[in-house]
């Protein structure tokens, strides 16, 4: 009886946040359009209302830890569900993600995608991909602010293995930014897929940058052990086991 009660306590949440992002992509449209202040204030209004409907919904309570990046960074995020993206969202000044090309035609995602900066990334040509990804970062950032990528390329469910990518560890020598590897939890209470929003404790944790100047495979052998060691002690942290999970 409990379990059914929080997959519909589940159900009107989910139903309410993507209502809410409907009517707050419309009621900012014309502001946002004509200016990149207004879509990040309309986004950064909607990622403080779902975390607040979260803890108040579905009794999920997010947390951010660590020395949030203010300055010019890539954000090597782990990638569990959409909330962790609404957690470092809110967190950081001025974020613009690496996403997929598909998204650009999302209604309201999409325009608000391109008025924040963020990237679209072909999934389908790997090499012209990456190369690209980087000709456009380095455009992009004529302007401040947090470049946030997935180094798995996808959200990986907890306890999953999922090798890192290379597009990471090309980003971080061609822009020469520090950067700041993030770990978290959220996947063990919000998953990637399904209705249900199980209450607990969703933690993203930003770690110590990596500085530029480190070789590609030293880079990378070092971004996913830190995050991988990290995002399974926040997961024990709230009695999930990753070691339990078949792969």
């Amino acid at each position: 009886m409990a379990m059914a009660f929080q997959w519909v306590r589940s159900l009107i949440f989910m139903v309410t946040i993507y209502a809410w992002m409907a009517v707050l992509g419309l009621v900012f449209a014309p502001y946002a359009l004509f200016s990149k202040r207004g879509a990040l204030r309309a986004c950064k209004t909607y990622a403080r209302t779902t975390i607040w409907l979260a803890r108040w919904m579905v009794g999920i309570r997010g947390e951010v830890r660590g020395n949030v990046p203010t300055g010019e960074v890539v954000i090597a995020a782990k990638h569990q569900s959409f909330f962790d993206i609404i957690l470092i969202f809110d967190a950081i000044p001025h974020g613009k993600f690496i996403m997929k090309r598909e998204l650009l035609w999302t209604p309201i995602i999409g325009m608000y995608a391109r008025r924040l900066g963020c990237i679209p990334v072909n999934r389908g040509k790997r090499g012209a991909a990456v190369a690209k990804m980087v000709k456009d970062v380095s455009k992009e950032f004529t302007e401040p602010g947090q470049l946030v990528i997935y180094p798995q390329g996808t959200r990986v469910a907890p306890g999953v293995y999922k090798p890192y990518k290379v597009g990471t560890a090309v980003l971080y020598e061609g822009l020469g930014f520090p950067c700041v590897p993030a770990a978290t939890n959220v996947g063990v209470f919000w998953p990637r897929s399904g209705i249900l929003r199980k209450p607990g404790h969703a933690i993203v944790e930003f770690l110590d940058p990596i500085e530029p100047g480190v070789d590609r495979d030293s880079f990378l052998a070092r971004l996913e052990e830190v995050i991988e060691t990290r995002s399974n002690a926040l997961m024990r942290e709230v009695g999930f086991n990753p070691d339990a999970v078949h792969q």
